[in-house]
């Protein structure tokens, strides 16, 4: 990662940290549900929502310590969708550590996401300094947040329902992910801009940016699941093939395989006990067919929409971070 980005990716992880170990106290009880809903928090994570609030709202002119609450409240809903998406997709590791529902059962874990967007709210009413942000302002991101979080469960569900429908075009693929991922990405630009004092017009470009890189940030994501290095990306290869995941590659391969591929493709597509093997097998095939390589050009082409959103913006430091964050998404390796 690029130096200049991780030490502005560390300076918002040290504040917004910070905060959360302010809200999560020693005395909080019962102690299994606030453990279980910090854990996934404290192993980790590169708190890529909250840097966007901060820096939206310094681009436009901020204060980064007034946005804080808001970052914080985004992170809570974040982690709150990721342990009910361990559940889901009964997956056992992420960010090297057991998941929630491993440690604690599905009951608590349930539980814990569910305090995680209690919380949220929570924080934004009661953490905003009421004589730097306006109620419209307060009401406008609370309306955000209710509605991007709407977004997210829709994007979720269209995730479940395709694993079982064969044939999924790339248009629902992308109104899928648009709102399972980008929602919340474009919730923390809109956000830090609104409680920045952005202009609308403002608001309406970082939104953009947000969208298309938050298409950038899940096709990698996907490209990720079967080319990562397994020990850093926290998570086993190809366990999207067991899933039956309908990624943009699968969607690619599927349109391009001849009957026997695609047959090949079919029967360990969705099958949880498919062999290390099989899904070997699965991978030569999105090789030949270039569906990895589609993937990626098609991220890259997405990246430059991302990044032209931007460019109006004034050359300035905090341009430079949120450039430079648009770029780590087609290059991270976790």
């Amino acid at each position: 990662m690029n130096e200049f980005l991780l030490k502005q990716l560390n300076d918002v992880t040290q504040k917004v940290n910070l905060t959360i170990n302010q809200i999560f106290t020693q005395e909080n009880t019962p102690k299994e549900l606030y453990n279980a809903s910090r854990h996934l928090m404290e192993a980790g994570g590169k708190r890529l929502r909250p840097f966007l609030v901060l820096k939206s709202c310094e681009i436009v002119g901020g204060e980064i310590e007034v946005a804080l609450p808001i970052a914080v409240a985004i992170e809570f809903i974040h982690n709150f969708t990721l342990i009910h998406d361990d559940i889901i997709d009964n997956d056992d590791k992420r960010r090297k550590v057991q998941t929630v529902h491993v440690l604690w059962g599905i009951p608590i874990a349930i539980t814990a996401g569910d305090m995680l967007f209690a919380k949220a709210y929570e924080v934004v009413l009661y953490n905003i300094d009421c004589k730097k942000v306006t109620s419209k302002r307060l009401l406008k991101i609370l309306d955000e947040i209710t509605k991007a979080t709407i977004l997210v469960c829709e994007g979720q569900a269209l995730d479940i329902l395709y694993e079982h429908k064969q044939d999924v075009s790339e248009k629902e693929y992308f109104n899928m992910i648009g709102k399972k991922t980008s929602a919340l990405l474009q919730l923390a630009v809109k956000s830090g801009a609104i409680i920045g004092g952005g202009r609308r017009s403002q608001i309406k470009k970082l939104d953009k940016f947000a969208y298309y890189a938050g298409l950038v940030f899940q096709i990698m994501d996907d490209v990720l699941g079967l080319t990562g290095d397994e020990k850093v990306l926290g998570k086993p290869i190809g366990s999207d093939i067991q899933k039956g995941k309908r990624t943009l590659i699968t969607i690619h391969a599927l349109a391009h395989a001849n009957n026997n591929q695609r047959k090949r493709i079919l029967s360990g597509l969705g099958n949880k006990k498919a062999s290390l093997r099989e899904i070997e097998e699965i991978k030569q095939i999105f090789r030949s067919l270039k569906s990895i390589d589609y993937a990626i050009t098609k991220a890259k082409m997405l990246q430059k929409r991302a990044i032209n959103h931007l460019l109006s913006f004034p050359p300035t430091p905090t341009r430079e971070a949120l450039l430079k964050i648009c770029e780590y998404f087609i290059m991270r390796e976790y």
